[in-house]
């Protein structure tokens, strides 16, 4: 006689193997004003694309941008706001001269080099930090600078 583990255990399985086996798809044929399903599916209307990230550059950037361009002598004139055709092409004749790629799309290279990179000056660990030149090598302890030779395997 089967013991009550081994009886449980044949009765799952064959559950498990015969369901699908009973399980079967009816198809009911479509009432009258209803549609079948592929034709519903054709006739849903596509849903447009949400455009992401900055669609165009703030006048006020702009005119930073034209300022530096006009003071690096790329552009000529005053600095309009626009990012117009003038301020387009020196910005790519000032990332050509870089040696960058030349997009319409200011490079952050190209920003940084114009001084426009980011402003760190309001940060939380900028005000205690100190911009100034390090101190000369030979106010460092000289068993200090020992082992800062032999750490970075220099001399060796």
């Amino acid at each position: 006689m089967l013991s009550f583990r081994a009886s449980l255990a044949l009765v799952l399985s064959t559950a498990l193997f015969a369901s699908p086996a009973f399980a079967t798809h009816s198809h009911r044929a479509p009432a009258s004003g209803h549609t079948t399903h592929k034709t519903h599916k054709a006739s849903k209307k596509k849903k447009s694309r949400r455009v992401r990230g900055q669609q165009a550059i703030e006048t006020s950037r702009v005119t930073e941008i034209q300022q530096a361009l006009i003071r690096e002598h790329y552009m000529s004139g005053e600095a309009t706001g626009s990012w117009d055709s003038t301020t387009q092409d020196a910005m790519r004749k000032f990332q050509a001269d870089q040696g960058w790629q030349t997009k319409l799309t200011p490079d952050s290279r190209a920003l940084k080099k114009l001084g426009l990179g980011p402003d760190y000056s309001e940060a939380i660990n900028a005000k205690d930090a100190s911009f100034n030149d390090p101190p000369p090598i030979s106010t460092i302890p000289s068993t200090q600078a020992a082992g800062f030779t032999a750490a970075s395997g220099a001399n060796q």
